[in-house]
This record gives C-alpha cells, sequence and structure tokens, in this order.
C-alpha cells in the first residue's frame, strides 16, 4: 500500500468542509471569550500568562519527541528573550533553542512563512545537537526517513517519507500552499481546516532529519494565529502530549490516503480542547485576584506566601493537595502554627479541607476550578 506522497493526486488532500462548521463557529466564538477575559488582566498578570503558556508549550511539544527538559531554563529563557530580568544562570543549549523558537514564533506570526523562517527554527531546536548532520537545511541523506518502532528485527515502519532530493520542490509546494491559504492568500481557507492540513502535510513530507514534529505543531499555530489576526498562546502541545497515543495514532490512519476528513475532525477536537484549557487558565488568574481582594489584609505573612505558592502549582494545584508537611516546608514555621494558620485559613473560606489526621489535605477555595 502507497503512502499518501505516493499517491497521483498528492497533495490535493479532500475533506468534507460542511462537516467543520459547527467547530470553526466554536473556535471563532471560544476566541472571542478568551480575549474578553484576557483583557481583565492586568499586565503583570498578562506576562506571568504568556511566559506559562510559551514555556509549557516548549516543554510538552519537547516531550511529545521524547526530549524532556528543565522547566525553570525554560521560563528563564522566555524572559530574558522578551527582555523581562531573570535570575536564573546558563541555560543549556536544548532549552535556550527551543525558547527561541518559542518566542519567534509569537513574534512573527504575521509573517509569511519561507524557507528562511523553518531552517532558523530547526537550527534553534538542534541548538547542541552533535549527532544532526543537516541542522538548519533540509535533510540530504540517501537513505530513507522512516518512523518505525519495536525491536531489530521487529521494527514496524509506521511511515516513509519522500526520498531527500524531493525536499526543496516538495517544500516550495508546501510554502506556496500554506501562503495561499492564509486569511489574505489568493485560496483562504477557515482556521481550523488550515491548521490541521499544515501539518500533516509538513509531516508527511518530514523535511527535516529530526525535529519535525515539533516544527509542525508551531506550523499549525503560526496558522491559528493568522486566522485569528493575533498571537493564540494556544496550548496545543499540552494538549497532543496528554494523549500522545491517540495524535500518533491518526497520523498513522491519515498518512495513506488523501481524504482527510477523520484527521481533520480530531485536530479540530484537539484544537477546540487546548482552547479551552487556555480559557481556564486566564479564568483561574481573574479569580486568583479577586480571591486575593476578598481576603484583603486578612492574611498573615505565612498564610500569604504559602497560598501564593499554591496558586503558582495552576488549575491541577498540589498533586493530593496541601499538607501540613507542606505548609510547615513553604512557610518556615512550627507544626502548632501551622495547625493554626490552617484552621484560620479554613474558617476565612480560603481553604477547603479533606480527610483526616495526617490523610488531611488542603484545597484553594475556587469552586468553579475544582473537577
Amino acid at each position: 500500500m502507497k503512502w499518501n506522497w505516493e499517491l497521483p493526486d498528492w497533495p490535493n488532500f479532500e475533506y468534507d468542509k460542511s462537516a467543520f462548521a459547527a467547530m470553526e463557529s466554536r473556535f471563532l466564538t471560544s476566541s472571542g471569550i478568551l480575549l474578553g477575559s484576557y483583557k481583565h488582566l492586568d499586565e503583570s498578570e498578562k506576562t506571568a500568562l504568556k511566559i506559562e503558556l510559551m514555556s509549557e508549550e516548549a516543554l510538552k511539544t519537547s516531550e511529545i519527541e521524547g526530549e524532556y527538559l528543565n522547566r525553570e531554563s525554560l521560563q528563564s529563557s522566555i524572559r530574558h528573550q522578551f527582555g523581562l530580568p531573570t535570575e536564573h544562570g546558563r541555560i543549556p543549549p536544548a532549552e535556550q533553542g527551543v525558547a527561541e523558537m518559542t518566542v519567534n514564533l509569537y513574534e512573527t506570526w504575521k509573517k509569511a512563512l519561507s524557507n528562511k523562517v523553518l531552517f532558523k527554527w530547526h537550527s534553534l531546536l538542534m541548538s547542541g545537537r552533535r549527532d544532526i548532520v543537516d541542522a538548519g537545511c533540509y535533510r540530504t541523506s540517501g537513505d530513507p526517513m522512516q518512523v518505525v518502532s519495536g525491536h531489530v528485527g521487529k521494527r514496524k515502519v509506521h511511515f516513509e517519507a519522500p526520498p531527500s532530493d524531493r525536499m526543496q520542490p516538495e517544500m516550495n509546494g508546501f510554502i506556496q500552499w500554506f501562503n495561499q491559504t492564509a486569511p489574505n492568500g489568493e485560496q483562504p481557507l477557515s482556521a481550523l481546516i488550515r491548521s490541521g492540513i499544515a501539518h500533516l502535510y509538513f509531516v508527511s513530507i518530514h523535511p527535516f532529519e529530526d525535529g519535525n514534529g515539533r516544527v509542525g505543531r508551531a506550523i499549525s499555530e503560526k496558522a491559528l494565529s493568522q486566522n485569528l489576526g493575533q498571537p493564540t498562546l494556544i496550548a496545543l502541545a499540552r494538549t497532543i502530549e496528554a494523549k500522545r497515543k491517540d495524535y500518533y495514532a491518526a497520523l498513522e490512519r491519515a498518512n495513506r490516503k488523501l481524504e482527510v476528513t477523520e484527521w481533520l475532525h480530531y485536530f479540530a477536537e484537539t484544537i477546540l480542547e487546548a482552547q479551552a484549557y487556555t480559557i481556564r487558565c486566564v479564568d483561574f488568574l481573574i479569580e486568583k485576584a479577586r480571591f486575593f481582594d476578598r481576603l484583603g489584609d486578612q492574611l498573615n505573612a505565612r498564610q500569604h506566601k504559602v497560598l501564593v505558592r499554591m496558586f503558582a502549582e495552576g488549575l491541577e494545584g498540589f498533586k493530593g493537595g496541601l499538607s501540613a508537611e507542606n505548609y510547615i516546608s513553604i512557610a518556615k514555621t512550627s507544626a502548632s502554627t501551622a495547625t493554626r494558620d490552617l484552621k484560620d485559613l479554613v474558617e476565612k473560606g480560603a481553604l477547603s479541607r479533606t480527610g483526616e489526621l495526617k490523610h488531611t489535605r488542603y484545597h484553594l477555595n475556587m469552586q468553579s476550578f475544582q473537577s
């Protein structure tokens, strides 16, 4: 059976456009909700959200490919890219590279896609890699580019990409398609369809020696930003990584055919889920401000420090909840003082309590964010 790029009509993807009308409407409606909520944040909150979401995306897009980076280094590097103060020391090349790429994507979303842009992204992603021959350029090896799994002798080929001597013409065609389907292009496509096809089209060519998935997801986010007219800050990589097996299974089903309605449905649902998470992040920050406004000056310094630390854990909070031991460690206080402080926070409605004795745990009292 042939791969999609071997089929006679490649790369003319087919799909049922009518199947996505409702999803496209949901995406645009949610984008308006997100923008409206975002406007309620002050500048420091907007900056914090931007840094958090971008560093999370940089972290998760690497984890999808089995590369695990340091979150603090990523955040520090992204802050540095935006000219913000940071206390972190020397940043490892891998974290520095993906951080620079993430910020470049954010800052240049309006610009047309080009070979130069893709080469820059790839060069940044491969920072510190000594095993990559073709960094910052399309692959040149004569060996087949395959996506495989399993042990030697029992390997399964999930996909084989076009040979390297086809990379430049294939990518010229892809770049032309991407720019022509932009909102101001000759053949504009709706946001979800364009983003989904862009990802599948790009990874089917697999133009780089490594890093194709990460570049492909960046291209999808660029497409969404261009269709919305602003950076999305959407949690796409985070959402994909949470269900990584589904992502690879959907790609494997799609790489044998040019009828891509099933793939586009999967990818559109993933985008909508990622968008919903971003909205929850914004609402969480708004609720955080209301939370501290409500408590006013009722908190002592220890309580304030611990609550700030709890909010820093984000939507998921402390796994299993905050324990008395956590409180003692964060506040640098005694067990008896921690007990009094925690009891007081529950009485004030700042925390809710579950469990008994050594199993007692405390949670931020924010009903709309509790699962």
